[in-house]
């Protein structure tokens, strides 16, 4: 007894070292992966500090202002004199640097002129309010300011639902909300709200000041040209993929099929910004809007007209998303049939990209498109490959006695089933009335109509192979989608020509002129920026 009780201590005490063991192995694994992480984390810190200035530079100029912007506002603390004269108000001007900062000129004046309007009309109306309630009683007073916050606080509610303050000027609406409410409920209890105000007023000014004053004038960032550069990156990356697409389409490879790495796709680089882009034209736009006319020529700049221009470009994308779409289809059409048809569709595609690379141009050097622009290439191109088409009318109709091979094919696979069904009936010889032969009959049932269903499953895929195979035009089909989207894109690209054309008209740019061309000199191939990275939410409430 004694010798199984040692025993099995023995066995508990080995346990128990083993479970120890393996929790310091844990332990020294975990230790070393994080130190692992930690020697990798400075590498990997530069690496994103370098990569994100590199995209954009003006994101460091942006960082260094709003610094500096922050220094400047903290004098109201650390200098003695300043401190005396504004007090403790002087947070507000370091909230309102916070707030109004912008990545943008526009942004900026946007934020900082309805934070000063907002603040300047709920001032008035409180203070017209109080002077009102000061007249009446100590009971009157409270219910009169009480209806008044009421009131005021559901109508600029209401108001911030109509379309055209909730763009324009809804930052300023809670702003006045809440700088309203501030004064005309404190103005209750505190004597000296009007000093309060003033205060709170000046401080917001000095910060509105001074972010007006980084945005404008020191390496100013505007947001109309933040679109119009954006423009042109769309012409030109819907050129680009275009090109790409048809070359890889025809290319002597096999197409790739490889999905998961869509991301890393030149192709799909290049349209999706266009796809991408409606909510950051808008912005843009509005804030443009905002922006002083710091051009030569004094007029309201049309950036509405950008995002009607986007908004076109974005249904062109779809028709280059379903032409890439072509590439990583499951069905492709064999490389002998693409090779017909290889010539006619890369020189439509290459005068498709010379028309947009020339709309492009034309935007960015701020002048008139080129009268030539649907030259007699892109129609001869067309008309080629209506001929090459025409000219293989068996790859795309097929022959009567194909058809009837293949009316053949069907009914002979239709039968199979039939009598493949009809072998897995049931059939009762005879007719029992026990419960165990009832029993017996619903269990045949069962396991005949489980056979039927996993019978259907199978061969509805096999029909649907034998349908396809047994067709002599699916070897062209595929292609005769991708040929119909390609002539789509032409069709489109009126469209985008004609909004090109009416910016161009309402902006007042100037007249072609063949030898500007060859004096503008080619610039190096940078990626364009992602403009939806630099817009910075504000998050900061007041």
């Amino acid at each position: 007894m004694a010798t199984k009780v040692h025993v099995g201590m023995e066995a508990d005490m080995n346990g128990n070292g083993e479970s120890t063991e393996y929790v310091k192995n844990d332990w020294k694994k975990c230790l070393l992966d994080f130190s692992g992480k930690m020697k990798r984390f400075p590498g990997w810190l530069w690496r994103t500090i370098w990569k994100v200035g590199r995209e954009d530079p003006r994101r460091i100029i942006h960082a260094l202002k709003v610094g500096l912007s922050l220094t400047l506002v903290s004098l109201l603390y650390l200098m003695e004199p300043l401190f005396k004269g504004i007090g403790t108000s002087a947070i507000w001007a370091v909230m309102t640097v916070v707030v109004v900062l912008e990545f943008t000129a526009g942004a900026t004046l946007c934020k900082g002129l309805n934070r000063g309007l907002g603040t300047v009309l709920a001032g008035s109306l409180a203070f017209f309010i109080e002077f009102i309630a000061t007249k009446s009683g100590k009971v009157f007073r409270a219910v009169f300011i009480g209806a008044a916050v009421f009131l005021i606080g559901t109508a600029a509610t209401y108001m911030r639902f109509f379309p055209y303050i909730k763009k324009n000027y809804d930052y300023g609406v809670v702003i006045f909300l809440l700088t309203f409410n501030l004064i005309t409920v404190s103005s209750y209890r505190v004597e000296n709200v009007l000093k309060i105000a003033h205060d709170r007023f000046y401080t917001i000014a000095i910060g509105c000041a001074i972010c007006l004053f980084m945005s404008l004038l020191v390496f100013p960032i505007w947001s109309g040209e933040d679109l119009h550069n954006s423009t042109v990156g769309k012409l030109e990356g819907l050129a680009k993929s275009i090109e790409a697409c048809v070359n890889e389409y025809f290319d002597d490879s096999e197409i790739k099929e490889n999905q998961d790495k869509s991301l890393e796709d030149p192709i799909y680089k290049g349209y999706k910004a266009v796809l991408d882009s409606k909510s950051t034209d808008e912005t843009l736009a509005l804030y443009a809007s905002w922006e002083p006319r710091h051009s030569r020529h004094c007029y309201r700049f049309p950036w509405q007209q950008y995002v009607k221009l986007g908004a076109v470009l974005r249904q062109f994308g779809y028709t280059v998303v379903a032409l890439h779409g072509c590439l990583r289809t499951e069905i492709q059409a064999p490389r002998s049939v693409r090779a017909l048809f290889k010539d006619p569709c890369i020189r439509l595609a290459g005068e498709v990209t010379k028309a947009l690379m020339e709309l492009a141009n034309s935007i960015r050097n701020r002048r008139q498109c080129s009268p030539e622009i649907l030259s007699d290439h892109l129609h001869e191109a067309l008309q080629d490959l209506n001929t090459a088409i025409k000219s293989q009318p068996r790859l795309f109709l097929g022959s009567d006695n194909n058809q009837a091979t293949n009316m053949l094919a069907l009914a002979a696979a239709q039968a199979a089933r039939h009598k493949q069904e009809k072998g897995h009936g049931v059939s009762l010889s005879s007719v029992k009335t026990d419960s165990s032969a009832l029993m017996e009959w619903k269990t045949k049932r069962a396991a005949s109509e489980q056979a039927k269903e996993n019978e259907r499953k199978v061969l509805r895929p096999q029909l649907s192979k034998i349908a396809i195979t047994s067709l002599e035009f699916s070897e062209a089909l595929p292609f005769a989608a991708f040929a119909s989207l390609l002539v789509e894109i032409v069709a489109r690209l009126d469209n985008v020509i004609e909004e090109v054309e009416e910016l161009g008209r309402i902006a007042c740019y100037k007249e072609f002129n063949p030898d500007d061309d060859e004096k503008i000199t080619v610039k190096s191939e940078k990626p364009p920026v992602d403009l939806t990275k630099n817009q910075l939410p504000s998050h900061a409430s007041d």
